[in-house]
C-alpha cells in the first residue's frame, strides 16, 4: 500500500471539508457532475458523498441522472436521455468506449469513480488552481436571467453556453431493482439543460434567458460544443 498516496489523499479530504472559501483562490468555480442512477446498487455510497460536493463554496454540484439502468426493475424517476447523451458525449471526448455509474465529471475534463471520495477531491483541488480564462455573471431580471460574459485571454475556440435548472434536494424511496427497499437523498438534481448560443469570445457576451420558478439557475460556458473543458461556470441560487 502506497501509505503516503493515501495520507496525501485523507489529508486534501479533511481540508476540503473543513476549508470550504479554499475552493475560491482562483474565482472560477468547480463544476462535479454525478452521473449516477436511482436503479444502480454501487451509487448510493456516490450519492451520499456528493451532498458533501454540494456544499462545498466554490463547487457547483450537478445531478445528472441517466436511464440505461432502467430495464432492471426500477425507472429512475430522474433520468434522462439527455444525461446519458451527455454522458456519452464525454466518453467519445476521451476516446472511451464504455460509459458506468457512479460517475463524476470534473468540469468537463477528468473523470472520476464517483465513491472514491479522495480521488474525487484531488481532481476537484487540481482544477480550483486553474487561472480564471473568462469572466461571468448572471443576474436575476424578473423570470428571467441575465448572463454576461467576458473573455479574459484569447479562448481555444468557441464555447457552447448552457443554462441548468437543478432540485436542491429530492428524496425517494426505491421498490425494486437492486436498491429495492432503500430511501436515498439526492443533491442538486438536474431538471432542465438547454443550449443558449455558442459565444466567440471576441466581444462581451450578453443574453437573457427565461428562467421561472424557484429552482436554482447555473450556466455553464463549455468547450467542444458543450463535451469539453468547461471554462467558466456561475450559478443563481
Amino acid at each position: 500500500m502506497n501509505f503516503s498516496r493515501v495520507f496525501t489523499g485523507v489529508a486534501a479530504l479533511v481540508l476540503f471539508f473543513a476549508a470550504p472559501a479554499m475552493a475560491q483562490e482562483t474565482g472560477r468555480p468547480v463544476v462535479v457532475e454525478l452521473f449516477t442512477s436511482q436503479g444502480c446498487s454501487s451509487c448510493p455510497e456516490a450519492d451520499k458523498f456528493f451532498h458533501k460536493v454540494a456544499g462545498h463554496e466554490g463547487v457547483i454540484a450537478l445531478s445528472m441522472h441517466v436511464d440505461y439502468w432502467d430495464y432492471i426493475g426500477w425507472k429512475d424517476s430522474f433520468a434522462s436521455p439527455a444525461n446519458t447523451k451527455r454522458q456519452r458525449a464525454y466518453a467519445k471526448m476521451a476516446e472511451r468506449n464504455v460509459i458506468y455509474t457512479p460517475q463524476m465529471v470534473i468540469n468537463g475534463a477528468d473523470d472520476v469513480v464517483g465513491n472514491r471520495p479522495m480521488d474525487v477531491v484531488d481532481v476537484i483541488d487540481r482544477h480550483r488552481r486553474l487561472p480564471q480564462t473568462v469572466a461571468l455573471d448572471l443576474t436575476r431580471q424578473g423570470d428571467s436571467v441575465l448572463v454576461e460574459a467576458e473573455s479574459l485571454k484569447a479562448l481555444d475556440g468557441p464555447l457552447t453556453v448552457q443554462l441548468v435548472r437543478f432540485r436542491p434536494e429530492s428524496t425517494v424511496h426505491i421498490k425494486r431493482g437492486e436498491n429495492a427497499g432503500r430511501t436515498i437523498s439526492y443533491a442538486n438534481v438536474v431538471t432542465e439543460m438547454r443550449v443558449l448560443g455558442v459565444w466567440d469570445g471576441a466581444a462581451p457576451l450578453r443574453v437573457s434567458a427565461e428562467a421561472g420558478g424557484d429552482a436554482p439557475v447555473a450556466v455553464l460556458l463549455q468547450n467542444k460544443g458543450g463535451a469539453g473543458l468547461i471554462e467558466a461556470a456561475a450559478v443563481l441560487e
